[in-house]
């Protein structure tokens, strides 16, 4: 009987030895990619993607000088999977990494390294659904963090219109994260996918403070990882959370760290040059009263009424019978930083900010003692708002003071924040539910 080495004369001799070799050079290499910031300067970003690719280049001529058939049939799987995923590491789409991956599960079915790298390659290629049937493909043989918060990713991407339906898909979103999460966790990618999950869950849902709390607690595990820790998507996406939490500095921080990380993604560049501008207008707006003349400004500050503070002026009964002490009206400069429990501002409105997210609605409030103070009102529809001239009453202001200089802006203003527009008195009245619009806010999401 004729031996393998007599039927097939092509077969390399010391094949073990190859693979083994390319198995090595290949984990290097992706070494380099992933671990790119902790071992080289960050003024190295522009330059990342092309230094990766030489180095592809290089080990590729050393996959494509060995012929599929000189590998015995029982390795060709193997050797298939370490040249696709060599093709796959480069972040644009490559056709070459898709057929050699194919023909690797098709050779072995159960090999979930290949599955995932193939989900991978369609993905880049924009191709969700074989993505999604790839990452499933490899959960078949073995729950895996890789195909689990994949596929986490896939299922925040296809939420519908229905609000039921949104909410059970990103529940079901976070519980593939959190497994992935709690297969490795160390595994910094994978706290970053449960992170922007929870994110999602927060807007999407009723804007539970719990939430937001486990996105930012998920981000901080993720910088636990080195090669999490060179990823712009987190701190764009914590800049984002940052942001609504109107964590003002931390955020440009983020935007800018994203920006100098990825020097040609727009996304991050976009959302630093927004908050830049709405936080040069706060300032400006906050110091200069509106712009509106020192005796018209008087005027209106005359005209204020305490009745405008409609129901927060007098005492009611709760829902147990028992009365309820009217709130106590202050005016902007006995305010303290933080909630101010059983008080309650009234001032006029004299001016707004055009902000181009419309999130949040921002307008800016001076009262009796002539110190101007910013309201920031989030969950109130578009088109709707305080308009130049009107009295608006809060209760129980939150007030934080903003201050800032630095290389990234410049600026010092204080601010109330309004969550629920319904608690607003607007000219005594209370704005109706028919204004209340739960805020959408757009992060985004990248495989790696």
């Amino acid at each position: 009987m004729a031996t393998d080495t007599e039927e097939d004369p092509e077969i390399l001799q010391n094949f073990t030895e190859v693979l083994d070799g390319l198995a090595e050079e290949l984990k290097k290499l992706f070494e380099y990619r992933d671990l790119f910031f902790e071992n080289n300067p960050i003024e190295l970003a522009p330059d990342k993607n092309k230094l990766v690719d030489d180095k592809k280049e290089v080990l590729i001529e050393k996959f494509e000088s060995i012929d599929d058939s000189q590998i015995p049939f029982s390795l060709r799987a193997r050797f298939l999977y370490m040249k696709g995923r060599c093709y796959n590491i480069s972040t644009s789409y490559d056709a070459r990494a898709t057929q050699c991956l194919s023909k690797a599960v098709k050779l072995s079915p159960q090999m979930v390294d290949a599955w995932n790298e193939l989900g991978e390659c369609y993905w880049k290629n924009m191709n969700v659904k074989e993505a999604k049937a790839s990452f499933e493909g490899a959960l078949k043989h073995e729950r895996n963090r890789l195909s689990l918060r994949c596929l986490s990713i896939i299922l925040r991407q296809e939420t519908g219109d229905k609000r039921e339906d949104t909410a059970s898909t990103i529940a079901r979103s976070v519980e593939l994260a959190r497994e992935a999460v709690s297969l490795d966790t160390k595994d910094g990618v994978s706290w970053i996918v449960l992170g922007n999950a929870y994110l999602c869950q927060f807007f999407l849902g009723a804007q539970d403070p719990a939430k937001l709390k486990l996105c930012m607690s998920a981000y901080k595990q993720a910088l636990n990882d080195p090669v999490a820790k060179g990823q712009p998507d987190l701190y764009y996406n914590k800049g984002i959370a940052l942001k609504f939490e109107e964590y003002y500095s931390e955020a440009l921080s983020d935007f800018d760290y994203a920006c100098r990380l990825d020097p040609p993604w727009e996304l991050p560049r976009q959302e630093l040059a927004r908050l830049k501008q709405y936080l040069t207008a706060a300032d400006d707006l906050a110091r200069t009263r509106g712009r509106i003349k020192t005796k018209r400004l008087q005027q209106m500050v005359q005209s204020i009424d305490k009745k405008m503070l409609g129901v927060y002026a007098t005492a009611t009964i709760d829902n147990n019978g028992k009365p309820e002490p009217a709130f106590h009206h202050v005016t902007f400069d006995r305010l303290a930083d933080g909630k101010n429990a059983g008080k309650v501002v009234l001032g006029k409105v004299v001016g707004s900010i055009h902000n181009e997210n419309a999130v949040p609605f921002t307008f800016a409030l001076v009262d009796a003692s002539m110190e101007c103070v910013l309201v920031t009102v989030y969950n109130w529809a578009d088109g709707r708002g305080a308009i130049i001239g009107d009295s608006v009453a809060i209760p129980e202001p939150k007030l934080t003071t903003h201050k800032l200089d630095g290389p990234l802006a410049k600026y010092g203003f204080k601010s109330i924040r309004v969550n629920n527009p319904t608690l607003l008195r607007v000219n005594g009245k209370r704005v109706g539910m028919d204004q209340f619009a739960s805020t959408k806010v757009t992060s985004t999401y990248e495989v790696h």
